[in-house]
Parts: structure tokens; C-alpha cells; sequence
């Protein structure tokens, strides 16, 4: 039986932890701090991003700190005024403050693996809207279900114009 602190899906994103994981639209997610613990303002998570993922552009008050453990992604940050994708690899780390619009891409044939640092509020996002780590493609329904709930925490979620222009296309869902 799960505990209030508990996430509610029991899947492993890889062994050794055992540790209960979350699909969160195409990265996974494994919780290494609970964000439900009053003390804790932070959250630390474990996350693979599988091979052909992309996380559209998006920017949110939050800030995420990655620490790239294994394999490789890019990285859609902003410098110099504007827009730019960094390949980012094993060792590699990223600030991303919070308000500043990024991305990522697994471009590679092999799952990059990341260490996520942010506040107890993104990891609290990331339970609500995480899906079982084995469940098929989203419905519309659960797009929506996205979008309305990244609305009511006041996220800012990229239109298919502006990720186009950072060569991103925004996949189609089953109704």
C-alpha cells in the first residue's frame, strides 16, 4: 500500500534503486527526494530521456538544475539573447533559472541519463501530470489535462510557431 509520500506508480526507470518512477510526457522520472515533505524546498530527481525525445519549448518561475550522468542530449537555452541548442554530455552541468524558455532533445540512439535539482513545486507538477512509466501514447484527453494543469501553475508552454522555429514539431495525439 502506498504512503501519502510515496508516488503512486511502482515502476523502474533502471535497477538498483527501487525507486517508483513516472512517465512525464516522454522523459521519466524518478523521485530521490519526496515532494511532499514540508521541510524539504527542493526536489531531486533521476531522469531518462529516451532516444528520439523531445521536451518542447516551455519556460516556467521553477528553476532546473541538470547534472548529466550518462549518454547525451541537447539543450535549447537561451544565450546571447536569443535561442540556441548545447550539446550536453555525461559530466556536463545546466542552470536553467527560473522565467528563461528552454528544450531538450535526445537526438542519440541511447537514453541520456539526467539528475534533476529544482523546487518541491516542479516535482509536485511532475506527480500530477505522471503517467504510468509502460502506458501507450497520450490521448487528447490527457494533453489537455496537461496544458490545463501547466495553466494553473502559471507555466508557459511554447505554441507550434515558436518551436518550429527552434526546429521542434509538436506531435498529434489519439482522441
Amino acid at each position: 500500500m502506498n504512503t501519502p509520500s510515496e508516488p503512486r506508480i511502482l515502476t523502474r526507470i533502471a535497477d538498483g534503486t527501487g525507486l517508483s518512477a513516472l512517465d512525464v510526457f516522454g522523459p521519466q522520472v524518478e523521485f530521490l527526494t519526496m515532494t511532499d515533505d514540508e521541510t524539504n524546498n527542493i526536489c531531486v530527481m533521476r531522469a531518462v530521456i529516451p532516444p528520439g525525445v523531445t521536451v518542447p519549448l516551455h519556460r516556467h518561475d521553477d528553476f532546473e538544475d541538470f547534472l548529466v550522468l550518462s549518454g547525451g542530449h541537447q539543450v535549447l537555452i537561451e544565450s546571447d539573447g536569443r535561442l540556441q541548442w548545447r550539446d550536453a554530455g555525461a559530466g556536463d552541468y545546466i542552470r536553467v533559472p527560473g522565467e528563461m524558455p528552454h528544450a531538450h532533445r535526445n537526438i542519440s540512439e541511447q537514453p541520456a541519463v539526467d539528475l534533476i535539482i529544482t523546487t518541491s513545486r516542479m516535482g509536485e507538477f511532475f506527480r500530477e501530470i505522471g503517467r504510468p512509466v509502460d502506458a501507450p501514447p497520450p490521448t487528447a484527453e490527457e494533453v489537455a489535462n496537461f496544458v490545463a494543469t501547466a495553466m494553473r501553475y502559471g507555466y508557459h508552454l511554447g505554441t507550434p510557431e515558436e518551436n518550429a522555429a527552434v526546429g521542434i514539431t509538436i506531435p498529434t495525439f489519439a482522441s
